[in-house]
């Protein structure tokens, strides 16, 4: 396929994905995707993020636990 962005091509892909459900942000690897060999954008097929939001909703392992901080960007104090 090509990249709707830059018009490279894409390759199928393992990548890591941020995952929101229900309010719960998740770190998924191994996520089948098609990336673009130019820009990287990255591409997942509604498929794909169904089977994640299906895995995430039942009990799975979790492999580890991230600390993370959360802001608000404000370009005037930058």
């Amino acid at each position: 396929m090509n990249c709707e962005f830059c018009g490279g091509k894409t390759k199928p892909k393992e990548v890591k994905r941020q995952h929101w459900l229900s309010g719960k942000l998740y770190l998924v690897e191994n996520v089948n995707a098609e990336v673009c060999n130019e820009c990287g954008e990255r591409y997942f097929h509604a498929k794909t993020l169904d089977a994640v939001d299906e895995y995430l909703s039942k009990k799975h392992a979790v492999k580890e636990r991230l600390n993370i901080e959360v802001v608000s960007f404000n370009p005037a104090m930058a």
